[in-house]
């Protein structure tokens, strides 16, 4: 569960009293608490603010590659999306940065700052750590801030590579041409999720055609999650976000929602997923998805395969 007294005195509360943008630093972060914050500021309905961060550790570990394409991501689609907007950089020269400091911004002036010992990951805003958080001066933090800039590189910069250590994925998993693969013997635990209701056929109005519908963009959709999955635990509960890798090495941000944990969708933007499929079976954008357009494309289900708590990897290969 997260620790909401912790989130709202360091992520959300400023906002109401006209703080602007957020200024971070962080060791480690993920690129799931970006979306995850994000996505509750526009549920809070929240004015929408800029948040720029700073991943301090990355010339010391690196970073995956699941990582480092979520980050890019949320740079590149956040923009065609009602959220707030979002830019990732990583400290690329210098010794390495462990600070976890959050600033907020109104005006262009720094009017508040709390460090501590939480990382931007949820785990890191979690019940299930103990981290502990505090105000500090704000113009302090802000200084600390630029003098730590100065060393990093945007994530999107064409040499990231060059000055970044990405490393592979996940040690269960293969790429080749492409495509990513897991590693057969590696006993991971999955799940098959069917894409067809219980008569046979697509939903008329939700799983991939939860869109079609007056007033709705039609690529909205969801993967179906039955109840017995859903309370097994093989899924982050409570809207937390979960990273996913396709095995057409697509990266996709998720999440558990609806009433009973039924759905499991693309929380930044519904249609994400919706657009996805379509892709993937050869149906026109925003066109509605028969179960025959599913079984020319040679397969009605889905398998996520559970790297970690909040790492997947789906599968709909055929």
């Amino acid at each position: 569960m997260f620790n909401i007294p912790l989130i709202n005195q360091t992520l959300i509360e400023p906002i109401s009293r006209g703080a602007e943008e957020l200024l971070i630093v962080s060791g480690y972060a993920t690129p799931t608490m970006a979306s995850w914050h994000m996505t509750r500021i526009k549920e809070l309905s929240m004015p929408l603010i800029g948040i720029k961060l700073i991943v301090g550790m990355t010339n010391y570990d690196g970073l995956t590659k699941d990582v480092h394409e979520g980050f890019k991501q949320l740079v590149y689609t956040q923009s065609n999306t009602a959220l707030s907007k979002f830019q990732c950089q990583y400290i690329c020269q210098g010794p390495p940065v462990h600070s976890k400091l959050y600033i907020w911004m109104k005006n262009g002036e720094p009017v508040e700052a709390y460090t501590g010992s939480a990382n931007y990951t949820q785990a890191g805003f979690s019940l299930g750590r103990r981290e502990y958080i505090v105000p500090c001066n704000a113009y302090d933090a802000f200084s600390y801030f630029c003098s730590v800039e100065r060393d990093s590189i945007y994530c999107t910069h064409s040499e990231v590579e060059e000055n970044i250590i990405l490393q592979p994925i996940n040690p269960v998993l293969e790429a080749e041409n492409g495509h990513v693969q897991i590693v057969k013997g590696q006993g991971v635990e999955h799940v098959k999720l069917s894409l067809l209701a219980r008569d046979g056929e697509t939903g008329r109005r939700s799983g991939l055609n939860w869109g079609q519908r007056e007033g709705r963009e039609p690529n909205q959709a969801y993967i179906p999650l039955p109840a017995e999955i859903a309370r097994s635990g093989f899924f982050p509960l409570q809207k937390r976000h979960f990273s996913v890798i396709t095995d057409d090495n697509k990266h996709l941000i998720l999440r558990v929602e609806q009433q009973n944990d039924k759905a499991i969708t693309t929380p930044m933007n519904n249609s994400l997923l919706g657009e996805y499929f379509r892709n993937r079976i050869g149906v026109a954008n925003g066109a509605f998805v028969h179960s025959h357009d599913l079984e020319r494309y040679g397969r009605t289900d889905v398998d996520f395969y559970k790297l970690d708590d909040e790492h997947f990897y789906m599968d709909f290969s055929v």
